[in-house]
C-alpha cells in the first residue's frame, strides 16, 4: 500500500510522536553526531509509518527541524554553495508538507538540504520491480488486459497532484514496450530513434519562450533605477513609468515562457506593483495603492517570495493608517510578519507599524507592546544587513524607530516624548546616506517635531517648522495632509483672541502665513504642479488619538 493511501486509512500523530521516535532512535544508535544519512532516512520510515506525516515532513522531523530552521538552513545552503537565490517562506514549505508539489529547483534544492532524491520525499515514485513481489510497472496493474486500474493509477500522486490515466493504455502499446528488450536490434533502434525525437520535442517545449536573452536583466536593471528614483523624482512621473514596465510584464507573462523564467517574472510583477502602490498612495489615491499592494502580495505568494510579501503588507499597513483604518494597518502588519525574514530590518519596521496602528487606535498598551517588539527585532539584526535593489535597508529601521513613535506619540499626547523622538529621527534622516534618503519621511518629521512644539505651547516654533517641511524637495501627499493638521491644531488652539491670557505668545498671523502655504501646495497639486496627481486634492486627514489635537479643552487635562 503507497503512502497516500496509508495516511487515508489512519490518524495523522501530532509532531511530538515524532520527536520522541527520532530521540529513541538515536538513542539506540548511540546517539551519533553527526547523524549518518542512513540513519536518518531509517528514522524518516518510522515516523512515515507510525505518524502518517507525508515524506517531506518525515524528513524535517528526522533531522529535528522546525519549519523555521528548516527554511533557515535551506537558504544558508543557497548562500554556502552560490546557488541560485531563492524566495522560499515557511508558507511555502508547510504548503509542501500539505501535498503540494514543489517546482522542479525547489525539489533539487530540498534534495540537496536533505541529501537524498525526490522519491525519498514524497516528490516521485520508484516503480522498480521488488525481488520480494516480481512486480513490474508495465504489465501488471491487475488489469484484464494488462493495463493499470484507474484506482491503481490514482493512487500514484505525488503531493497535491494526481496522475490519473485518461484512457486505458493499449494492449498492444503494453506488450511493445514490455517487449523492447527481446525485439531484434533493427526494432529496437526504430523505437529508441523515435523516443529520441519525442524527447528533443519535450525539450523545445520546455524551453520555449519570448523572451529576448537579456529580458530579464534589463527588468532587474529597470526596478533598480525605479527604486532609486522613488525620492528624489515626482511621483507622478515615476508612476507613469513603473506602470508601463508593469504592463510589459503581465503581457510577457502571457507570453511564452520557462517555468524558472515564469517564477523571475511574477517577482518583478510583484516589486513592481509593490512600489506602484507606495507612489499611488504619494498621489493620493488609496484605493489604488491598496489594489496594488494588494497585487504585489499575490504575485509574491505565486512567485514563493515571502519577503516580497512582507513589503507589500508594509505598503498596505501605512495607506490604510492614512484612511482611518488601524484595524487592517494592524491585519496587514499580521500578514507581513508571518513572511518577513526573522533578522532583517523590514520586520523593524513592520513592529513599528503595528505600534503607530495602535496609537492611530488609542490604544497605548498595545503602543508599548508592539514598539518593544521593534526595539528587540532591531538589536538582533546582523552587522550586515540585506541591501534591497542595491541599497542599504538598514536605514528603513532606524526610520521606523524615531519617526514612527514620534507620530504615535502625537496621537496619544505625549508631547515630550514626541519632541524627543521626532529630533532623534531628523538625526537619522541627516546621517543616513544619500541614497537612502526619504525627503517625504523627514517633512513628516519636521511636522511631527512642530506638532510637539504646539503642544508644549510654543507655536511660533511650531510655525517655522511647519514651513521648513513644506519647503522640502518631496510634497507628497502624506505631507500636506500633515502640515494641515497642524494648521488645524495651531487655529484651535491659539485662536487670535487678545482676551486670551493663555494665547498672549500666539501669532495669528505666522499660523496664517501657514495655512496660505499648504493652500498653495495643495493647488499645485489639485492643478498638476509638484508632483501633481489625478484628482482633486480633497483629503481626509490623519486619525487622532486622543482628540486632544483637535481639542484644546481636552489637551488642557
Amino acid at each position: 500500500m503507497g503512502s497516500e493511501a496509508r495516511q487515508k486509512s489512519k490518524a495523522v500523530h501530532d509532531v511530538s510522536c515524532g520527536k520522541a521516535l527520532r530521540e529513541r532512535a538515536l538513542g539506540r544508535a548511540g546517539s551519533p553526531d553527526p547523524v549518518p544519512p542512513t540513519l536518518m532516512t531509517t528514522i524518516s520510515a518510522e515516523i512515515e509509518a507510525h505518524c502518517g506525516h507525508r515524506l517531506l515532513k518525515c524528513r524535517r522531523l528526522a533531522t529535528g527541524w522546525t519549519v523555521a530552521r528548516a527554511v533557515a538552513a535551506a537558504h544558508q545552503l543557497v548562500e554556502t554553495r552560490g546557488l541560485a537565490k531563492v524566495g522560499l517562506s515557511e508558507r511555502s514549505w508547510k504548503d509542501w508538507e500539505a501535498g503540494v508539489l514543489p517546482s522542479p529547483d525547489y525539489q533539487d534544492l530540498l534534495c540537496r538540504l536533505f541529501a537524498t532524491n525526490p522519491v525519498q520525499l514524497g516528490f516521485a515514485r520508484d516503480y522498480s520491480p521488488t525481488a520480494a513481489d516480481g512486480t513490474s510497472p508495465l504489465g501488471s496493474g491487475n488489469g484484464l488486459d494488462g493495463t493499470l486500474l484507474e484506482g491503481k493509477a490514482a493512487s500514484t500522486s505525488a503531493g497535491s497532484r494526481t496522475l490519473v490515466e485518461v484512457e486505458p493504455t493499449k494492449r498492444r502499446d503494453a506488450v511493445k514496450l514490455a517487449g523492447l528488450a527481446m525485439a531484434a536490434p533493427v526494432v529496437a533502434a526504430q523505437i529508441l530513434e523515435q523516443a529520441a525525437a519525442e524527447a528533443m520535442e519535450f525539450t523545445r517545449q520546455a524551453e520555449a519562450t519570448s523572451l529576448g536573452s537579456g529580458t530579464l536583466d534589463h527588468l532587474d536593471l529597470a526596478i533598480t533605477e525605479f527604486n532609486r528614483a522613488y525620492s528624489l523624482k515626482p511621483p507622478r512621473a515615476v508612476f507613469d513609468a513603473v506602470m508601463d514596465y508593469r504592463r510589459k510584464v503581465d503581457r510577457l507573462l502571457k507570453a511564452p515562457h520557462t517555468h524558472r523564467q515564469e517564477r523571475e517574472l511574477l517577482t518583478f510583477a510583484g516589486w513592481l506593483s509593490e512600489l506602484l502602490a507606495w507612489l499611488a498612495h504619494d498621489l493620493g489615491d488609496a484605493r489604488t495603492g491598496l489594489a496594488f499592494a494588494t497585487d504585489a502580495l499575490v504575485h509574491g505568494q505565486e512567485a514563493g517570495h515571502g519577503q516580497l510579501c512582507a513589503w507589500a503588507m508594509d505598503a498596505a499597513a501605512s495607506i490604510n493608517l492614512y484612511e482611518h483604518h488601524p484595524d487592517k494597518a494592524r491585519l496587514a502588519v499580521a500578514k507581513g510578519l508571518a513572511e518577513a525574514p526573522a533578522r532583517h530590518p523590514l520586520t523593524v519596521r513592520l513592529h513599528a507599524q503595528a505600534a503607530r496602528a495602535a496609537a492611530a487606535d488609542g490604544d497605548a498598551e498595545g503602543f508599548t507592546t508592539a514598539f518593544h517588539a521593534a526595539e528587540d527585532a532591531h538589536r538582533s539584526l546582523p552587522t550586515c544587513p540585506p541591501r534591497r535593489f542595491g541599497m542599504d535597508v538598514m536605514p528603513l529601521a532606524d526610520y521606523a524607530l524615531t519617526s514612527y513613535p514620534a507620530t504615535s506619540f502625537i496621537w496619544l499626547g505625549q508631547a515630550e516624548e514626541a519632541r524627543q523622538h521626532a529630533e532623534r529621527a531628523l538625526a537619522t534622516y541627516k546621517a543616513a546616506p544619500k541614497a537612502s534618503r526619504s525627503p517625504s519621511r523627514e517633512a513628516i518629521a519636521r511636522i511631527d517635531l512642530a506638532m510637539a512644539h504646539a503642544l508644549s505651547g510654543a507655536p511660533e516654533d511650531a510655525v517655522a517648522l511647519g514651513h521648513q517641511a513644506l519647503d522640502s524637495s518631496r510634497v507628497v501627499d502624506s505631507v500636506r495632509h500633515r502640515a494641515s493638521d497642524l494648521t488645524s491644531f495651531l487655529t484651535r488652539r491659539f485662536p487670535a483672541d487678545p482676551r486670551s491670557r493663555a494665547c498672549a505668545t500666539a501669532s495669528p498671523p505666522s499660523t496664517r502665513m501657514l495655512a496660505d502655504l499648504c493652500q498653495q501646495q495643495a493647488q499645485k497639486h489639485e492643478h498638476g504642479g509638484d508632483p501633481g496627481d489625478r484628482r482633486p486634492a480633497a483629503r481626509r486627514a490623519l486619525p487622532h488619538h486622543p482628540q486632544a489635537l483637535l481639542r484644546p479643552d481636552r489637551q488642557r487635562q
